[in-house]
């Protein structure tokens, strides 16, 4: 029962101590009783500091002792109690202190916060009073006097205040009673001792202390009764005091104590020795013959700073006395500074502020007063410095804004030096990572990209590759592309590219077609995966080079379903005249779209030309009475590409000066039978042609085999001397071309020729120049110049693509030699056209006053024709692609025109309200940049009176095609027949009998040179003009051989045009109504 009212007493003092005391600045004090068992609760540190409890765990709140070498307490992070870590001993901390005070900091992060936690540990009585030995021998004389007083070892109690030794009892006897006087003991006698009574006693003294519950201890005292020692030993001072650094090597003196006995002999020997049990034992020991204090342990003043021993002196009797000795240990500069890194963000954001915390650093120094005041600092070259913040503690924070991109680690070494002497320092690496931050968005390594394509490419194919760079770290730096949104044409940009999220590659999704799309931009997006994610974009420039894949496209005459188109020609036109115009149009560009025109057949080969580039149809000469009133044309229309697409068309020309001379054309058309039947005859004439000619190249070239021998051409050494000039300049091409825009400015460069000579010196060195030449009857030199030393071409003048299209220089590279050397090299030079010419309307003449009328029957169904205009560009290709536009109407409702033929039909049928009279005004544009335009008034008239017009008489040309088909046959039958005998007199002459060959024939056989068709050609290739032939064949008889000779070839005896086989045009379907004679062009 004794027990459990202790117990219930602890816990009262215990919950008495455990309230909390706050001090300011969030100060925390705690007083706890010592020797609590581990995991014991102090206190709610959450309630204290008005936090929520939970709120610990995420701000990592621990605890830290201040300079303490134990960690005695922690916190439980789930409820925020301050427990115990282990069972705190008061004595062991704090030794014989009056108070007893722990310094722990309690540390939270996010924010960074510093509280200062005290615990006062108070004494509990867990130590009894303990004397040195369990038996004290005293000697004393009998003739000891009454009231003599004898010193006493006092107990030793590790406890302080009432915890301490408080009083002592001694045993009941005759002799003694016991003395107490500021904890000194002393055995007074009270009766004089007999020695003859009692000559030894053993009296018990018992130690209380004044804690709950008591604790005692004892000791037994053993008097010996002896005779005649009546001086006990004096010491020469009752308290010595000294000083000792602390560190001091052992058998360091400290001290020395001296005593003195009056008695003499063995009475007065004097020893020393320490009072009672102690710690101070282990650090001093005391010579007992001559009382020095020396040091046998470790001084430390940061553990102890003063020492009070009791030293005994005692005769060679027993009598004793005692003295005190205060040793005061001085402080050493022998502590470095120790540096703890209190709390830490690792890693710390880069896009912390400026004066951010990111740690907490508290510096300890054990040494004390100016050994103890430490410095700290660290390395200048780091965004980083240290704040003094309270006592001992410095916050690490951030002096300007970090990049990870560019530094993304820092080792900081923290230093830290005392005011000692000499100073101690000590320093600590912190390495701080710094966390990325999605601060920077992907960057292209270009600012734009191009990519080239040629049209035609298949889908999937790789157009360019794109690439971005990122410097933030993993997810951060991903990059993944991607297509911004947008249309090309109407259709998802993602259906004609595609780009490949990971390396950035573009494919083509489909196949380009330059003629519909030459180029396009595309913008690609670069997207890093950080969040929030950061992008940039840049442009994709697509270019689509042309490829020959389309053919010439003519626009007039039209060559749609099987109308045809009729011009009218003066009969007085003059040679040079403009009677029409073929205008094509390629889809292609460049060369590609460069366009040449070619008669390939017609009624009267030198009645027409054809501009080469310009597609004018032109009278060769004077039109005379003779000439057919039909003409007909076949024109086609090459491009430049390689290969090159041609296509063709028929021009109908009249030769008229009125329109009334003409009689009305219906259904005007080859008889279907006659035409299949030319087509063969020139198809049977060619092949038996061919075959004779080449049987007679396989008989030349056997006779000429047989007659020739093999002659030694050289024989002999070839002997290289010094350098000769034995090598002309050769050109790095075999040809150049040179392309410039019509318009260009005087002196401008063209292209550049080299040509290279490997001989030496002068013999090497090449000079350029121009071989004379004309163009359009000009000196060349009027038109380009070249560099002597360089090879540069320069024009001489402005070009203009209307009357010079294209033209030829020979350049000629010399050398400097005796004799020199050449070589010529061809330059072509290719001038583009510039929409530098308006459309010019052929057809209603725009000439006086004068106005066309077209009549309009009234019976007009909507969709007819009624009439047309034609107009022509000087300029080609794009520049002259034609588009037709009615601007104003009398009725906008009636007439409509083609956009691209000019054709204008009734867009409804004809009614009794509308007016009679339709004035149509009608603008034609061309397709150059800028485009432009020229405008006409066309007079229409509805009216019935047809009738009155003459009929129109049939007009047939079954008379020519039957002598066309007859000329054929006698040809073909011709060339067949002399093939044939040909070939007889041949095998006859090798087959004949060995006699003499005899003369039968002497002479020439000349076969007149027979009109050949030209030939013709599809859409695919063009053909040329037939040359006529005359050759020479000598025949004999008897002989083995047989020679044929090939004379020459004649160009220049064609036949007269009046006696020139002509062609009827075919397929006529649809006349104009009425027509005019056309203007002449100049």
């Amino acid at each position: 029962m004794g027990h459990l009212g202790f117990s219930k007493r602890r816990l009262i003092v215990l919950f008495a101590f455990f309230v909390p005391v706050q001090l300011a600045s969030k100060d925390l004090s705690y007083s706890l009783p010592e020797e609590m068992k581990r995991l014991s609760v102090v206190g709610n540190i959450g309630k204290d500091l008005g936090a929520d409890p939970r709120t610990l765990s995420t701000r990592n709140a621990r605890i830290d002792g201040a300079g303490t070498r134990k960690q005695c307490c922690e916190i439980n992070l789930s409820t925020g109690d301050l427990i115990t870590s282990e069972k705190i001993d008061r004595e062991s901390l704090c030794g014989k202190k009056p108070s007893c005070i722990i310094k722990m900091d309690l540390v939270l992060e996010n924010p960074l916060e510093l509280h200062r936690i005290n615990l006062h540990i108070q004494d509990v009585n867990d130590n009894r009073p303990k004397f040195k030995n369990n038996l004290i021998e005293m000697e004393i004389r009998e003739s000891a006097e009454k009231g003599s007083r004898f010193s006493i070892e006092e107990a030793h109690d590790a406890d302080i205040g009432q915890n301490a030794a408080q009083r002592y009892i001694l045993q009941k006897n005759e002799n003694f009673i016991l003395t107490v006087d500021n904890n000194k003991v002393e055995l007074v006698l009270e009766n004089k001792l007999d020695r003859e009574k009692q000559n030894e006693m053993n009296l018990l003294l018992t130690a209380l202390d004044g804690g709950s519950p008591q604790r005692s201890g004892t000791v037994v005292i053993r008097v010996t009764v002896l005779d005649a020692n009546d001086n006990a030993p004096v010491f020469s001072q009752a308290v010595y005091k000294a000083s000792l650094p602390e560190n001091s090597p052992p058998d360091t003196i400290v001290i020395k104590v001296s005593a003195t006995d009056a008695d003499e002999g063995v009475n007065g020997d004097v020893s020393y020795d320490f009072g009672h049990a102690s710690d101070e034992n282990n650090l001093f020991a005391i010579d007992p013959t001559t009382g020095e204090i020396k040091v046998t342990g470790l001084v430390d003043f940061e553990e102890l700073v003063s020492f009070e021993i009791k030293v005994e002196a005692k005769d060679g009797l027993g009598l004793t006395s005692y003295a005190k000795v205060v040793i005061d240990i001085s402080d050493v500069n022998d502590n470095a500074p120790v540096i703890n890194l209190m709390s830490l963000t690792n890693p710390v954001a880069e896009n912390v502020s400026p004066g951010a915390e990111v740690g907490i650093i508290n510096v300890q120094d054990r040494d004390s007063e100016r050994n103890g005041l430490v410095h700290c600092s660290i390395q200048q070259n780091v965004p980083f410095k240290l704040v003094p913040s309270i006592k001992n503690y410095y916050s690490l924070v951030t002096t300007r804004q970090l990049d990870r991109e560019l530094v993304s680690d820092y080792n900081i070494t923290v230093s830290a030096t005392d005011k000692g002497s000499p100073p101690l320092s000590s320093s600590k690496s912190v390495h701080l990572s710094v966390a990325d931050i999605n601060d920077n968005p992907p960057v292209f390594e270009e600012q734009s990209y191009s990519a080239y394509v040629s049209e035609n490419n298949k889908a999937g194919s790789t157009l360019c590759s794109v690439s971005a760079q990122d410097p933030d770290w993993r997810q951060n730096g991903t990059v993944i592309y991607s297509l911004l949104p947008a249309e090309v044409n109407g259709a998802p940009v993602s259906s004609f590219v595609s780009v490949n999220g990971d390396t950035g590659v573009i494919h083509a999704v489909r196949s380009f077609d330059y003629e519909h799309l030459r180029s396009f931009q595309v913008h690609v997006m670069a997207r890093d995966n950080g969040s929030p994610p950061l992008s940039n974009n840049m442009s994709v420039s697509v270019f689509i080079s042309d490829v020959n894949d389309n053919s010439p496209q003519i626009l007039y005459p039209a060559p749609e379903g099987n109308s045809f188109m009729t011009e009218l020609v003066p009969k007085a036109a003059h040679g040079g005249s403009v009677v029409s115009k073929v205008i094509a149009v390629d889809a292609d560009s460049g060369q590609n779209a460069w366009l040449s025109y070619h008669i390939v057949k017609s009624t009267d080969p030198g009645l027409f030309t054809i501009g080469l580039h310009s597609g004018e149809i032109r009278t060769q000469r004077d039109i005379s009475e003779s000439d057919s009133m039909k003409q007909n044309l076949i024109v086609a229309v090459k491009d430049n590409g390689q290969p090159p697409l041609s296509a063709t068309c028929s021009m109908y020309l009249l030769i008229s000066d009125n329109l009334a001379e003409v009689p009305e054309l219906k259904d005007i058309s080859y008889d279907d039978k006659n035409s299949k039947l030319t087509s063969y005859l020139i198809i049977a004439l060619v092949s038996v042609s061919t075959f004779f000619l080449t049987f007679i190249i396989i008989v030349l070239g056997v006779r000429f085999c047989r007659r020739r021998k093999p002659r030694l051409l050289f024989d002999g050494a070839v002997a290289i001397p010094a350098d000769i000039n034995d090598n002309p300049p050769v050109f790095e091409e075999q040809s150049y071309s040179a392309y410039v825009s019509e318009n260009n400015k005087a002196g401008c460069t063209l292209c550049s020729v080299s040509a290279q000579d490997p001989d030496w010196r002068q013999n090497g060195t090449v000079i350029y120049s121009l071989l004379p030449a004309e163009v359009n009857g000009a000196p060349v030199s009027s038109y380009v110049s070249v560099n002597g030393d360089t090879g540069v071409i320069h024009a001489v003048r402005s070009f203009d693509y209307e009357h010079l299209r294209s033209f030829q220089v020979h350049v000629m590279a010399r050398d400097n030699g005796s004799p020199p050397l050449s070589s010529n090299v061809s330059v072509s030079v290719f001038i583009s056209d510039v929409n530098d010419n308006a459309p010019q309307i052929l057809y209603p003449a725009l000439e006086g006053n004068s106005f066309m009328t077209e009549l309009v029957p009234k019976a007009a169904h909507g969709g007819s024709v009624v009439s047309k205009v034609i107009a022509v560009d000087a300029d080609s290709g794009q520049n002259a692609w034609l588009s037709y536009h009615i601007v104003k109407s009398t009725d906008p409702g009636l007439f409509t025109i083609g956009l691209h033929s000019g054709e204008i039909r009734t867009q409804r049928d004809i009614s009794e309200s509308d007016s009679m009279k339709q004035n149509l005004i009608v603008a034609v544009k061309d397709n150059g940049q800028p485009p432009l335009s020229a405008t006409c008034s066309m007079y229409l008239l509805i009216s019935d009176n047809l009738a009155e017009v003459p009929e129109l008489k049939d007009i047939s040309f079954d008379d020519k095609n039957s002598k066309l088909t007859s000329y054929l046959i006698i040809a073909l039958v011709s060339v067949s027949t002399f093939f044939l005998t040909f070939v007889i007199i041949v095998l006859g002459v090798r087959f004949c009998g060995r006699r003499k060959p005899r003369l039968l024939f002497d002479g020439a056989v000349a076969i007149p040179g027979a009109y050949l068709p030209p030939n013709y050609a599809d859409v695919d290739g063009t053909g040329t003009l037939s040359s006529t032939y005359n050759y020479d064949a000598y025949l004999t008889t008897g002989s083995r051989t047989s020679d044929f000779k090939f004379v020459s070839s004649y160009n220049d005896n064609t036949l007269p045009a009046d006696q020139t086989l002509k062609k009827s045009p075919s397929d006529f379907a649809e006349v104009f109504d009425q027509l005019h004679d056309l203007p002449e062009v100049q």
